[in-house]
């Protein structure tokens, strides 16, 4: 079984759009466990008219953890609640991709929503992915398959690591099994984050945090001021 676990708060626009996706799965023998983190709107509501399963969650390490505790598949699947499986057979490849390379964790290619500029930001980052995967393994948080006996060999997601928490984890991931990335269609994942804080403020927000993970390791001070559902209605999908 699939555990697909996702850390949410204040989803309500996107959650239905990704929980829509996942429906229309070919893949059935999965279940779904949203780990909410004090949602003030209809993230719940909207969570449990898909089955989902709800735990109490947190900060996103801190989501992914719980959900893992509960988590009855072999094989779990952390997704972020802005993210859209663009295939009907995503998650059917992306398993299949997974044992045939005999990998213990890996990562999606993806895509962001949006125009040419976010085109290049995902395969950059996705170049970047194939490129590091040796010395420094990336991921985004949105998308990390891994087996649950390695989840709990290395202890989780570390919950004192504030921002790039899925950078540090897959780097753990890496030291005891083999790490990649899925040779599959991209994803969809929202570029909100960048829209709300600003593409060049974000680019160099990011590449400072990779500087400061190379040279200082994990990120576990509120330097880069982090924020977790924060997002304004102006940057929901429209219907």
């Amino acid at each position: 079984m699939l555990s697909i676990i996702i850390p949410a708060l204040n989803e309500e626009k996107y959650l239905p759009l990704l929980l829509e996706s996942i429906k229309k799965q070919s893949f059935r023998d999965y279940e779904i466990i949203l780990a909410d983190a004090g949602s003030a709107d209809k993230t719940v509501e909207v969570a449990r008219k898909y089955g989902c399963i709800i735990t109490p969650g947190g900060l996103p390490s801190k989501g992914r953890n719980e959900g893992a505790k509960i988590a009855k598949g072999d094989l779990l699947l952390f997704l972020d609640s802005d993210v859209i499986l663009s295939q009907a057979d995503s998650l059917e490849r992306a398993i299949q991709n997974f044992y045939e390379e005999k990998f213990g964790g890996a990562t999606f290619p993806f895509l962001f929503t949006g125009g040419t500029i976010y085109r290049f930001f995902s395969r950059f980052y996705n170049f970047w992915v194939v490129f590091t995967k040796k010395f420094f393994p990336h991921a985004l948080g949105a998308f990390i398959l891994v087996k649950k006996d390695i989840h709990q060999k290395i202890n989780g997601f570390d919950e004192n690591v504030i921002f790039c928490e899925d950078v540090h984890y897959v780097g753990k991931v890496k030291k005891i099994t083999k790490y990649g990335l899925l040779k599959i269609q991209p994803v969809l994942i929202s570029n909100r984050r960048f829209e709300q804080e600003g593409k060049i403020k974000s680019c160099i927000k990011y590449i400072l945090a990779e500087l400061y993970m190379v040279f200082l390791g994990p990120v576990k001070t509120d330097i880069f001021k982090y924020r977790f559902g924060h997002y304004k209605d102006k940057d929901a999908p429209k219907n």
